[in-house]
């Protein structure tokens, strides 16, 4: 086309024959042009106090649906300075659209007076369209009786702006709930916008709900006398016939000083739309446009959700087409960082609505987008992480919490068991019947109903978050940490339906599906009104499933469940029998419960592998029950915590049957327990886990034929209790069982090894040297020449996180197997990206670049084929610890003098590793450094038999463990007083950490096990 032409996209179109159309920018608010189609008259649309032409809304709505939206080019060919207005014609694609108008019938053609220049270049097609419209008969050309009166609105006073006498609470009531269709007409600021109601034709003022964009100020005052009356006969290009017919009176007046005329207001509008708005906020241009391009002059439907209570404006939602969907503005606004959330407003909402757009604006503030640019987060006392795992559920704690046995782990240890708090909900409290606290209303029957569908059911556990809990008492020791997550139950014993997975969560990492069938736990009870949703503060962690709570919520207490009724709670009354004190009244039941025989009970808890709390629903108490001849490990010794841990996974809360025999002296009560018709005596017997009372005879219990020949297996197999058993031999017996019981405490796995890497903390890594493996591995290593092989192209070989890979060491730039544990994001890596590596056959870590790493693609020295002898991680290097010692950490006091002094006792030497124990307690998969089983070991020097535990503590740089209990196994105890001597010494010399006296007298010795990570295995 000819130069002079412009490219843009219609932004409004304000009447039949007028468009805005705003320029293309990449960024911020574009230049915007007002357009009137040139040669064209519109019937006038009714301005304030006034009415509309024939057919004018038709005119308006045919050109709006046409255009609004769509990328035109166009020209100005002439414009009319005095009113401020410019004239031109618009192109869409090839369709002329003052044309299109014209033929449509929806405006005149204003024919060329005199010589006038003002005119369309396309004039002489125009006419001959509004010939063939007339003779049609189309738009305002019909002819039809009564259709040009019936083309004029009956506008209620709100559509010409009279606001007087409009009822807003009216106008609520009435269309409450409802979803009206409306069209916007103005946008004031980003959150503010004017509709056009359908069918109505109320022009009313909504304020979207629950959001407020920043402010775009005020406009300067215009005086609108400042126009002439020739502004009038210029407007919409009837200017020089209105004058040559005589309108100087008008135009007399107006100079004069009289009132304006419609093109004087008209004038001074389109001067103050010009003039840029006074004190913007910052982004509030950028809201109000960001509005503008997606509703203004667009059809759009509006949720009324109410008034507000000062001056009576409406408060709603608004939602507009895009695509095929439907969009909430309020909702993308937040999410775009152009408005922030306010209660005032966002409280007449739905609870769901209003946690989508809470959750929103944290991840908009998180992200620092726009308005939050600036954003500091407040501190905040938890933090995430993220640890999924599945397992059985073997105790309901509360109504809020569960500990969940991992499939992970090996069944009936106590470190497979971890508890986890339900992320996001509160219930009612417990309390303490030890410090007389009454449980709260709906505690117990939040827990019992937690029981009732959790115990022993298969569930998947998503990890979210922990939270460190402030000290009990000013003073006191230091609170715990609480970790909290998503429990989904994955069998179909609820009616709640499965949730839906959002985006990402509260820290802004993508959110882990939902499993398969997995109804989230929370949700359970938050919907019967049992738990309440913890209102987070900003940037605190939260559930995954945030959004799914509040809506169970809300539903909740509109039914008025539970908690959320005016009802009082159930009465429950509990008589414990197993309190301290209650031995004589325990006895004076053992009739009633004798008499019963066999019934039904709960078991409340595992007090020791044959002693347990249980509760009899029936008679309504609780009473502490012992398996009548079985008698498991007692507190220290060898399998007395596998007990424990083998029938909470088995009893655990579950219902039981129990047949009562007798009461001993303490109140216990002793005889027969039945979980799923098995003998729980028998499966202890029949694990190696427990023994028969020596006095025990088959007829003083129910089943005692069955206990017999269970213990007589376990004695066969020569398992657990029974290792080293030789039947009747009493002596050979005791000393198998002593022999059992020094390798409970590691007396007699001895490895010959070479420490290869100091952690610190007492941690380090050895190597086995009898085997020669090492030497093996290495020399096949080298064999394949790594140095000569070319750095594999990025494209080829891009080593993932856990990936195993040849490492080349910095230090000596010798090649050796790793495993992957830190990569970059980037799927195609460069050569300079960097990698964290973790050498598995020496147990040192390094970062390096892409360009020292190539894939260990060959099977012969591969980890899972290379033997890897005796060490129990991915590679020859074995994870240890100093057995009995406590070692400062590298950033503690003294921490870099005592891994200086390890390596200082045991490099280049051969040392004899004894095993004390393999502690699993941080878990026994390998994630790099630190992790994976670990060998809690005594390190002795072969040539002066003196230990590196031994010596730390005569040095000064460590301290003895703290042991609760007494040591029964003499050779260990005599160990233990050997070590005690040593570090006497240190103290009395006031060595390194004892310079300044005791340390941590008066603490218990905590860090007996390592640290897990986060969520790791209890």
């Amino acid at each position: 086309m000819a130069t002079g032409w412009l490219r843009g996209r219609v932004k409004a179109v304000t009447s039949g024959d007028c468009l805005v159309i705003m320029g293309n920018v990449k960024s911020g608010p574009p230049p915007e042009k007002t357009l009137t189609l040139a040669s064209l008259i519109a019937p006038k649309m009714a301005r304030r106090d006034g009415r509309d032409e024939p057919f004018a809304w038709e005119s308006r709505e045919f050109l709006r649906k046409k255009c609004i939206g769509q990328e035109v080019v166009f020209k100005v060919d002439y414009a009319v300075p005095s009113i401020h207005r410019e004239f031109g014609n618009v192109f869409m694609g090839d369709t002329n659209i003052a044309l299109a108008i014209v033929q449509a019938g929806w405006a005149r053609v204003r024919p060329q007076v005199g010589s006038s220049t003002d005119v369309s270049p396309y004039l002489e097609q125009l006419l001959k369209a509004e010939e063939a419209a007339k003779a049609e008969e189309l738009g305002i050309w019909t002819k039809v009786p009564g259709a040009a009166e019936a083309a004029i609105r009956d506008l209620p006073p709100s559509g010409v702006g009279q606001d007087t006498g409009f009822d807003a609470h009216a106008l609520l009531e009435q269309n409450k709930g409802l979803t009206l269709a409306a069209i916007v007409e103005q946008v004031r600021d980003g959150s503010t916008v004017r509709v056009m109601l359908l069918p109505s034709f109320h022009y009313v003022q909504v304020y979207l709900a629950g959001v407020q964009c920043p402010s775009v100020g005020r406009r300067p005052f215009v005086d609108s006398t400042a126009a002439t009356a020739a502004a009038d006969a210029a407007g919409n290009g009837v200017g020089a016939l209105s004058l040559e017919e005589g309108s100087t009176e008008e135009a007399a007046a107006a100079a004069a000083g009289g009132a304006p005329s419609a093109a004087q207001r008209l004038a001074a509008s389109a001067a103050a739309a010009e003039q840029k708005e006074s004190g913007a906020e910052p982004f509030a241009l950028e809201a109000k446009h960001f509005t503008e391009v997606r509703c203004l002059n667009r059809e759009v439907r509006v949720v009324l959700e109410g008034v507000d209570g000062k001056f009576s404006n409406l408060v709603g939602t608004l939602h507009y087409p895009s695509g095929d969907s439907v969009v909430n503005l309020s909702l993308e606004l937040v999410q775009n960082g152009l408005a922030k959330v306010v209660e005032w407003s966002a409280n007449m909402l739905e609870a769901s609505a209003k946690g989508a757009l809470k959750s929103a604006e944290l991840e908009s503030k998180k992200q620092r987008l726009r308005m939050w640019t600036n954003f500091v987060p407040p501190q905040s006392n938890s933090i995430a992480f993220r640890d999924n795992f599945t397992g059985k559920v073997v105790e309901v704690v509360s109504g809020d919490c569960i500990v969940v046995a991992d499939d992970a782990a090996a069944e009936g240890t106590p470190q497979a068991e971890r508890r986890v708090n339900l992320s996001s909900i509160r219930a009612k409290k417990m309390g303490n019947p030890r410090r007389d606290e009454k449980p709260e209303p709906y505690a117990r029957e939040a827990k019992e109903f937690l029981r009732s569908r959790l115990i022993g059911q298969p569930v998947a556990v998503q990890m979210e978050y922990t939270r460190k809990m402030p000290p009990m008492e000013a003073g006191g020791p230091e609170g715990r940490n609480m970790e909290f997550g998503s429990a989904f139950l994955l069998t179909g014993k609820t009616d709640t339906p499965a949730p839906a997975a959002p985006a990402t969560t509260a820290s802004g990492d993508a959110a882990p599906a939902v499993p398969a069938g997995g109804v989230n736990v929370a949700e359970m009870l938050v919907t019967r009104g049992l738990a309440t949703v913890v209102r987070h503060r900003d940037f605190e962690e939260r559930s995954s499933q945030y959004d799914a709570l509040l809506a169970a919520e809300a539903k909740a207490v509109k039914q008025k469940k539970n908690i959320h009724s005016n009802k009082d709670a159930p009465a429950t009354h509990i008589n414990d029998l197993s309190l301290h004190g209650m031995a004589n009244k325990a006895r004076g039941f053992l009739p009633f419960l004798q008499r019963g025989k066999r019934m039904a009970a709960v078991v409340d808890y595992v007090l020791s592998g044959h002693r347990f709390k249980l509760i009899i629903p029936r008679e309504s108490c609780a009473i502490a029950f012992a398996l009548s001849g079985v008698r498991c490990p007692g507190k220290g010794e060898p399998f007395s915590e596998h007990a424990i841990a083998f029938m909470r996974r088995r009893i655990m809360q579950h219902e039981v049957e129990i047949e009562v025999e007798t009461v001993d002296k303490t109140g216990t009560f002793i005889g027969s327990l039945w979980a799923d018709r098995t003998n729980a005596g028998a499966l202890l017997l029949q694990a190696g886990l427990a023994k028969l009372h020596p006095s025990f005879t088959p007829d003083r219990t129910a089943e005692g034929h069955l206990l017999i020949s269970a213990e007589t297996q376990a004695k066969n197999a020569r398992i657990k209790v029974w290792e080293g058993y030789v039947e009747g031999q009493d002596a050979a017996n005791a000393a198998a069982s002593e022999a059992s019981l020094l390798q409970a405490h590691g007396k007699q796995e001895l490895v010959h090894v070479q420490v290869t890497e100091v952690l610190g903390g007492g941690l380090f890594y050895v190597g086995e040297t009898t085997s020669g493996l090492l030497p093996r591995l290495e020399g096949a290593i080298k064999e394949l020449q790594l140095s000569d092989a070319k750095t594999p192209a990025p494209g080829t070989f891009a080593p993932k996180k856990g990936e195993f890979v040849f490492a080349q060491f910095s230090a000596d730039d010798s090649w050796a197997r790793a495993m992957v544990v830190a990569a970059p994001a980037d799927p195609t890596p460069a050569r300079t990206s960097e990698y964290t590596v973790f050498y598995i056959d020496y147990g040192n870590q390094e970062t390096l670049p892409f360009s020292r790493l190539r894939p260990l693609d060959q099977p012969s020295v591969a980890p899972s084929s290379f033997p890897r002898g005796k060490a129990e991680g991915l590679g020859l290097a074995q994870l240890c610890r100093l057995a009995h010692v406590k070692v400062p950490l590298l950033e503690e006091d003294f921490g870099q003098e005592a891994a200086e002094e390890v390596q200082g006792l045991t490099g280049g030497k051969t040392l004899l590793a004894r095993v004390e124990e393999r502690d699993a307690s941080a878990g026994t998969k390998v994630k790099g450094q630190g992790s994976g089983v670990c060998w809690v070991v005594t390190l002795v020097d072969s040539e002066t038999s003196t230990s590196v535990n031994a010596a730390l503590l005569q040095a000064g740089l460590a301290r003895l463990e703290r042991r609760r209990g007494g040591v029964r196994n003499p050779a260990l105890a005599a160990v233990l007083e050997g070590l005690k001597e040593r570090q006497e010494m240190a103290r009395q010399s006031r060595l390194h950490i004892w310079q300044y006296g005791d340390v941590d007298s008066d603490e218990e010795d905590d860090r007996g096990r390592r640290p897990g990570p986060p969520g790791g295995r209890k």
